[in-house]
């Protein structure tokens, strides 16, 4: 798995994610709030399964050490 989550995405997803997530523990919102589960991981993991059939990198360009 190559990591294609980016910093401020990585950030964004996490902190959504913990809000999903204690928003439902809170009972805020209900049951369906724990699906921040999966932004949460994207975030920890750097790897997003969509991110890589959408063809999309939020990563930043990275150089050739060897020149």
């Amino acid at each position: 798995m190559k990591a294609n989550v980016g910093g401020i995405d990585r950030i964004l997803r996490g902190l959504v994610g913990l809000a999903l997530i204690a928003a439902a523990a809170l009972g805020a919102i209900g049951p369906w709030g724990y699906v921040g589960i999966v932004p949460l991981a994207t975030a920890l993991f750097r790897f997003c399964p969509a991110y890589t059939l959408l063809g999309i990198d939020s990563c930043p360009v990275r150089r050739d050490e060897t020149a």
